[in-house]
């Protein structure tokens, strides 16, 4: 895409702002819907997502059908000149449904039929789910295809968990059968049966883990979570078909998630299949912020690694499609967001190429477990509350920002993310159990980046290499053949490519490349991993790299070198001086293989080397200290630049050329100082 070329993602040319809006649960008052419609004007909000969890006041009877609620709500909300999401209601079935169909509740791992209650707790399979769930959205996209509020389709919510009842087992050996060709051996062969004795010799001795074998057989857990992910889409995409029928010109977009803990992309399902299926992707983000187990600026890190996989999936801007105005009410401490943080917050994610800034909830619901979840309209029904006030700042500053919308973010550096590793590395029974942290090691390797303020793409194996000067590639345990392939092509043809200990261990099948380490893999990086030393938490030791010692712990990879250079060695245990940092020209390019895990400092010294011999520019020429974030949107005829501070404390930045405030028109050169938790957004000429 060429770096200026707008992609209307919504086909609207401003800031979306506002979020999901649950009408429903306030039919019985007018007075207080009538008191939305004027919140939303005070509020600067222009776009609400209605009808997610509504199937019951859109149906409360089955074949019984209730849109007045909503036709007045689409009319009030375009009265004001706002526009609407509409959600297909699967994400949450009526009562009567479950009581008529009981196919349609889950059956989990244990084999036990799940009560009605909750949410997602449907059979993706279910032939009678899947039925419902069409009829209902042609109903919708017939009353409303046409209305001119409608802005997007919101398909569901959260899409997630997996079914094991007779359906889903069935439907699994189909899909066995036909990726393996209905060749019975050949699944055998890929899920190592012979060990303990699992070798199948019928079809119908096939089925999904159970929760005390799921550990044994690694091809079928695996099989098992690419089916999941699968047959998630495969519900999806029924769900759209009348959709696409009678409103093809509507976007259709899905929720993805985030693990909230640790702030990692949700491992529920490989979203690198599913963007595939959305024409925009967005994603709920729900970061701790405030926590005790982590600084302001290691979060926000975090949160812009996760922006830019999501990011990158389609190469395209994307929506943040929930987040919180203030707190939220089911992390194990719920902590408001401190003065400045909502802004400071949104703006990271449209820095990083959210088009959208959109909260759950509107208003806080008055029972349930969502009652003291954060909202724009708190229970005390007022716009002069602080977090109301906050929420109306980010609006008011958003409407500055209509000419970012549309614009992505080139980048000459990318990571390598992928769901099948992931997966697999966590079934391993092998290295440290709880050190492995796959996504965090790649958030490590990111952190230099994000500090310099170079954008990154996050790719998946099966984008385009190409285009990036420098690959990086830590820790991809699953390596098929043709991910090698890629790899040994691109560097052939000059690219930068970065490898890290217990990466190319196994095939797509999670079976063992015999002969050791891939004979491609060896040719590129010129080396043999013959070994890989496990430490205990409490273990270290270290590598000398460019006469500096760098602590190392968790994982030593013994290297044999076959014609690679020698960059650093470890300074202890019995490999002792041995290389633990490579170097190997290969074709054009060159391939850097890094043994151990090494402290961020190390990342910091040996990327920057990168950085410099790659000539990898920053997103600006603002100079400033770590906690600071300097991220950049390309407008047609200027630069908007978001200058973020993630500190406690006031941070000075060095402006370098002359930029204007793009929210008060001043003038601003030389020095800055960014108070606590502030973000100044300035503009900058081409």
């Amino acid at each position: 895409m060429p770096k200026n070329e707008k992609t209307y993602i919504t086909n609207a040319n401003f800031m979306l702002h506002g979020g999901d809006y649950n009408p429903d649960q306030w039919l019985d008052r007018p007075d207080i819907l009538a008191d939305d419609i004027k919140l939303m004007q005070l509020s600067h909000t222009n776009t609400f997502s209605v009808g997610i969890f509504a199937w019951s006041a859109l149906e409360p009877e089955e074949g019984v059908y209730n849109f007045e609620w909503l036709d007045k709500i689409f009319e009030d909300i375009y009265r004001i000149g706002g526009r609407v999401i509409l959600a297909t209601p699967s994400g949450a079935r009526p009562a009567w449904m479950s009581q008529k169909y009981p196919e349609v509740l889950r059956v989990n791992a244990a084999r036990v039929k799940q009560l009605h209650g909750g949410r997602h707790n449907h059979c993706f399979t279910s032939p009678v789910y899947r039925e419902k769930t069409q009829t209902i959205n042609g109903l919708l996209a017939e009353r409303y295809g046409g209305h001119p509020a409608l802005l997007m389709w919101h398909i569901s919510n959260e899409y997630g968990g997996d079914c094991h009842c007779d359906l889903c087992q069935n439907a699994f050996r189909e899909w066995v059968k036909v990726k393996y060709n209905h060749d019975l051996k050949a699944v055998n062969d890929a899920w190592w049966g012979p060990f303990w004795s699992h070798t199948y010799s019928d079809w119908s001795q096939i089925e999904s883990p159970s929760p005390n074998g799921e550990s044994m057989v690694h091809g079928l857990n695996l099989d098992w979570r690419r089916f999941v992910t699968d047959q998630t889409i495969d519900f999806f995409e029924n769900e759209i078909v009348p959709l696409k029928k009678i409103t093809p010109d509507v976007p259709i977009t899905t929720n993805f998630m985030a693990d909230t803990f640790d702030l990692i992309p949700f491992q529920g399902l490989d979203y690198s299949k599913f963007a595939k299926h959305v024409d925009v992707v967005s994603w709920d983000a729900y970061p701790a912020w405030h926590n005790d187990w982590e600084s302001t600026a290691d979060l926000a890190m975090k949160v812009g690694f996760i922006n830019d996989l999501y990011r990158s999936l389609k190469q395209q801007p994307f929506l943040t499609m929930e987040m919180t105005p203030s707190a939220v009410n089911w992390h194990q401490v719920n902590k408001a967001k401190r003065p400045g943080m909502h802004l400071l917050s949104a703006m990271q994610m449209v820095a990083h190429g959210s088009d959208s800034v959109l909260y759950f909830q509107w208003r806080k619901s008055r029972g349930s477990s969502e009652k003291f979840h954060g909202a724009v309209v708190d229970h005390d029904n007022s716009p002069e509350n602080r977090v109301f006030q906050e929420v109306a700042k980010v609006g008011v500053t958003l409407e500055k920002l209509a000419d970012v919308v549309g614009t992505n973010r080139p980048s000459d550096v990318a990571i390598l993310y992928d769901w099948d590793s992931n997966w697999a590395i966590n079934d391993a029974q092998g290295f440290g159990l709880e050190s492995k942290r796959y996504p965090q090691t790649l958030q490590q390797h990111y952190r230099t980046f994000w500090e310099k303020d170079i954008p990154v793409d996050v790719i998946t194996k099966d984008q385009d290499f190409s285009k990036y000067k420098l690959l990086i590639v830590p820790m991809l345990y699953l390596m098929s053949e043709d991910t090698i392939s890629q790899l040994k092509t691109y560097a052939a043809e000059g690219g930068t490519l970065v490898m890290t200990y217990i990466s190319g261990l196994v095939n797509e099948h999670d079976l063992t490349y015999l002969g050791g380490w891939h004979k491609d893999l060896q040719e590129i990086f010129g080396i043999k991993p013959v070994e890989t030393d496990t430490l205990y938490p409490k273990d270290r030791n270290a590598v000398m790299f460019r006469q500096k010692s760098y602590e190392l712990k968790d994982y030593a990879t013994v290297i044999e070198v076959n014609g690679a250079n020698v960059e650093g060695v470890y300074e202890d245990d019995f490999y002792a001086n041995t290389p633990a940092l490579t170097s190997h020209s290969y074709g054009q390019g060159k391939a850097y293989y890094i043994g151990g895990r090494l402290e961020d400092d190390f990342q910091r010294d040996f990327y920057q080397e990168l950085i410099d011999e790659l000539v990898l520019e920053s997103a600006s020429d603002v100079k400033h200290g770590r906690g600071v974030s300097v991220q950049a949107r390309h407008a047609s005829e200027k630069d908007y630049l978001f200058l973020m501070n993630f500190t406690e404390q006031s941070q000075p930045v060095s402006l370098g050329s002359a930029v204007t405030d793009a929210l008060t028109g001043e003038q601003l050169t030389g020095d800055l100082l960014l108070e606590k938790y502030e973000v100044r957004i300035v503009e900058k000429q081409k």
